[in-house]
């Protein structure tokens, strides 16, 4: 098993590059940065759709309200995203631009929106056709902003633009220099609209989710479901974080289809498509990628090494709200041989189970979009539209998962527990022979001064060893006066921010942060945020602390803080997760690394 690993592992700076794919990132982010619209959507649709599961039926000017907030929240989606999309995507471009060179952020948003109107909006009788405004366009989206910032970076490059005198003002200026890369993107969209409308008979919307349906149909089966499932998983026991590969390949399937499910509901059908994005957050990743949400318990009730009950003890809360980082670091899961196979199974299993409660069993699939943190039983039942199947689902996954993972952790306890026997045994014998030195010193009719000497530890001198997330204290015995470092921490406010992909686990390490500066009194504030969301906010900050969720996207962010003289330091695995633990060392470690220059 340890050589498979090890030539797996061989891949990983090519897997590395991939999720580093500015495309990729491009999608991911930009669907995170229109979150809030999905999930605000989703509250009025659950208030407009709930009540009648039992049997309520809304007063007509309420219900006709309810779904006038969606249409124009979900329903313009695409919109949403063409923007969000083409924004992350042109600060990344921009990132590898000349200093003196750079993209409009704002302009090539505009750009990427009317690019999409054109290739996703019909005209009929006088009004436009909005069926590709909302989820059905999202392919729409991505192209127009791929499109757009593409054409915006050649025009910088080569310097396509409309030059002003010198005394024009700048702001008239920045418009006139935009002119040529806005009108390049928007025809360039056309002109691909009006191709596809030649060779197929359809405007470019239709046909591209006419060429694009073998593979989201191929993607729903049960190969297609057990293959996202186990992808996700793979690349994050390499430790490079699954979603960010897989998500972009398949987000606008998966919540297109969530927009379909609902349709076929309130047209008395089945909702039968299992590719959602509730599959996704709550199926194949029960609890976390790699179906990690029974993994704690098992560590607490049946393992006997103190070490994994600890991990599980600490680790069964986040784990509850899809939070699986301690466990995956800590155990750790991560590139640990005796979890490959429970790892990348029981996501594949759960995809196949939860394939057959909707084709067989005919449960309904997730009509409903929730936040990604909801505990996943929860999240089923609620999603699903309270089918009743979906708290059976959610026991089945749970003893299934349980089946799955059980007998590795009781063979990597039992690796652990003769590890800690064999240290106990060392201990026990180097305590012999501490003893019997102290009793021949005691002995000695002359003392030698180290031996009255107390050694000084002081909390300024703390040094963190960032090696397996272990932690040891520098003992000073020249002096019992803080160190300078010290002395300027409670001077000079301190600003981190700590960035991960979903700002789960940074916000645990940013609240060890901040309830160790309180205990100790310091001037040292954290903040947790997740990857995308720092660009407008960093110039706020002295030091930026990367989870190890985006150790891939550390070029992009360093290049954004050197604009403002930030410091960026990358973190490891199970020292992330020890340090979101132990708030003294937190802040010890943020004041460490900000004074080292």
């Amino acid at each position: 098993m340890n050589a498979i690993i090890a030539f797996i592992e061989k891949g990983r700076p090519f897997f590395n590059k991939m999720a580093g794919n500015a495309y990729l990132q491009g999608i991911r982010d930009g669907f995170l940065t229109a979150m809030p619209a999905i999930l605000f959507s989703s509250i009025f649709i659950l208030c407009a759709a709930l009540p009648e599961v039992f049997g309520f039926t809304l007063p007509a000017e309420l219900s006709s309200w309810l779904w006038r907030i969606y249409n124009l929240t979900m329903g313009v989606v695409a919109i949403l995203v063409a923007a969000t999309t083409a924004r992350s995507l042109a600060e990344s471009f921009n990132r590898k631009l000349p200093g003196s060179q750079s993209i409009n952020i704002v302009s090539v948003m505009l750009a990427s929106i009317c690019g999409f109107l054109t290739l996703a909006v019909t005209e009929i009788d006088g009004g436009i056709d909005v069926t590709y405004l909302g989820t059905k366009g999202l392919l729409c989206s991505f192209i127009a902003a791929f499109l757009s910032c593409n054409l915006y970076k050649f025009c910088m490059i080569k310097n396509i633009t409309i030059k002003m005198p010198p005394e024009v003002p700048g702001v008239i200026s920045n418009v006139f220099r935009n002119v040529f890369p806005f009108s390049f993107s928007v025809i360039g969209c056309v002109l691909l609209d009006l191709l596809t409308t030649k060779l197929f008979g359809a405007r470019f919307a239709e046909s591209i989710i006419m060429l694009f349906s073998p593979f989201f149909q191929a993607a729903d089966s049960y190969l297609g479901l057990g293959l996202i499932g186990g992808a996700m998983a793979f690349f994050w026991f390499l430790g490079i974080h699954g979603p960010s590969i897989v998500e972009p390949a398949i987000a606008a399937a998966i919540y297109a289809n969530v927009e379909a499910n609902l349709m076929l509901v309130q047209n008395g059908e089945h909702a039968s498509i299992a590719l959602t994005a509730g599959f996704q957050n709550f199926i194949v990743c029960f609890g976390g990628t790699g179906c990690t949400l029974v993994v704690p318990f098992l560590l607490m009730w049946f393992c006997k090494s103190k070490q994994l009950k600890a991990v599980g003890q600490a680790s069964f809360l986040p784990g509850l709200f899809g939070v699986n980082e301690p466990v995956l670091f800590a155990a750790p899961i991560v590139l640990n041989p005796y979890f490959f196979v429970p790892f990348l199974l029981a996501p594949v299993l759960n995809a196949w189970i939860f394939k057959f409660f909707v084709d067989v069993l005919q449960m309904n699939s997730f009509i409903y979009v929730l936040p990604w943190a909801t505990p996943a039983p929860i999240a089923m039942f609620l999603g699903t539209g309270m089918a009743w199947l979906a708290l059976i689902l959610a026991l089945v996954l749970i003893a299934v998962d349980c089946i799955v993972y059980l007998p590795f952790i009781k063979a990597y306890d039992a690796s652990i527990v003769e590890e800690e026997d064999k240290n106990l045994e060392e201990e026990k014998a180097e305590s012999g022979t501490a003893a019997a030195a102290t009793t021949n010193a005691a002995s000695s009719p002359e003392p030698s001064s180290a031996a009255t000497t107390p050694s000084v530890v002081t909390a300024s001198s703390s040094k963190l060893e960032a090696v397996d997330g272990n932690t040891e204290t520098a003992a000073s015995d020249q002096s019992t006066e803080p160190a300078s470092e010290s002395d300027s921490s409670k001077t000079n406010p301190l600003n981190v921010l700590v960035l991960c992909v979903g700002a789960g686990t940074s916000a645990m390490f940013a609240n060890a942060v901040n309830k160790g500066a309180q205990e100790k009194g310091l001037p040292v504030t954290a903040q947790a945020e997740a990857f995308g969301g720092h660009t407008g906010i960093l110039q706020n900050f002295q030091l930026v602390v990367l989870s190890p969720q985006v150790q891939t996207r550390y070029d992009e962010i360093k290049a954004d803080a050197d604009q403002y003289g930030i410091k960026v330091v990358k973190t490891k695995g199970a020292q992330y997760i020890n340090l979101t633990r132990q708030p003294e060392n937190a802040v010890n470690f943020v004041i460490e690394e900000v004074n080292k220059g």
